[in-house]
């Protein structure tokens, strides 16, 4: 599950007003906000945002930017790198009023769009699925010498602050119980913890009903069937922790996903 397209219109159902940019090639954020049919989509896209001069969003309380070709290129042109980062900036900037949260959602990779996006995010999430691979990369997450959470605070923006890991598409199997023991055990001060018993972190499990709803554009707590209704209720703490984290502290704020 994209965890953004539960997250996202869940705020703006709640009445926020909502800027989301899709930073990922891939476009993962996009497809399933799209089809829900409740976002307007910008005329422009993030290659366009972060490669050219300045951009206008029309009037609509909630708006995503897609994409673009562009995006893939970007980290080959070095010497525009700061350009690319100023232009997001300013583009915020000047939006800020209008929004109240805006999400940023990136690529995996440590390249400058991730750069880009923390150097002007206020927080960052990190979705981590429960495998090897995902629970060692957290080291690059934070201490990575260049796109590294660490390094962005010390030399880009000292009040980035990691709300936390994530972990997504979360199955009762022994495999999974074990990796999440395992990402606790050596990760607990950045798990997002959701209550005050042992065990209480949140989490995202994987559901068929959540995959039936992206791909039919519906939202699980809207849809009828009793295992939409159950899942909704198994994510729904979790969402609506990390809305409240990041929609009270102010109409700037910016999350990096």
């Amino acid at each position: 599950m994209k965890i953004e397209s539960a997250f996202l219109p869940r705020l703006f159902q709640q009445g926020r007003r909502v800027l989301a940019l899709d930073f990922d090639h891939q476009g993962n954020l996009t497809d399933p906000i799209t089809r829900l049919g409740r976002a307007r989509n910008a005329h422009f896209t993030a290659a366009q945002l972060l490669m050219e001069p300045a951009h206008q969003l029309q009037a609509h309380p909630f708006v995503i930017v897609h994409p673009g070709a562009g995006l893939l290129t970007m980290e080959r042109q070095p010497a525009r790198h700061n350009e690319f980062a100023n232009r997001l900036h300013t583009f915020l900037a000047e939006h800020a009023a209008r929004f109240d949260v805006c999400l940023i959602d990136t690529n995996p990779n440590p390249d400058i769009r991730v750069i880009a996006a923390m150097a002007c995010a206020d927080f960052v999430l990190s979705p981590i699925q429960l495998n090897q691979e995902a629970i060692e990369g957290v080291n690059g997450l934070l201490n990575n010498p260049r796109a590294g959470i660490r390094k962005i605070r010390a030399v880009l923006n000292p009040n980035l602050t990691l709300i936390g890991l994530l972990p997504t598409m979360v199955e009762p199997t022994p495999f999974q119980k074990a990796n999440f023991l395992q990402i606790v055990e050596r990760y607990h001060p950045i798990m997002i913890r959701i209550g005050s018993g042992p065990g209480e972190f949140a989490s995202i499990p994987r559901r068929s009903s959540v995959a039936e709803a992206q791909a039919s554009g519906e939202v699980l707590w809207e849809m009828k069937k009793t295992a939409a209704r159950d899942a909704w209720k198994e994510i729904e703490p979790s969402i609506r922790h990390i809305a409240q984290l990041v929609s009270t502290a102010g109409a700037r704020d910016g999350l990096a996903a």
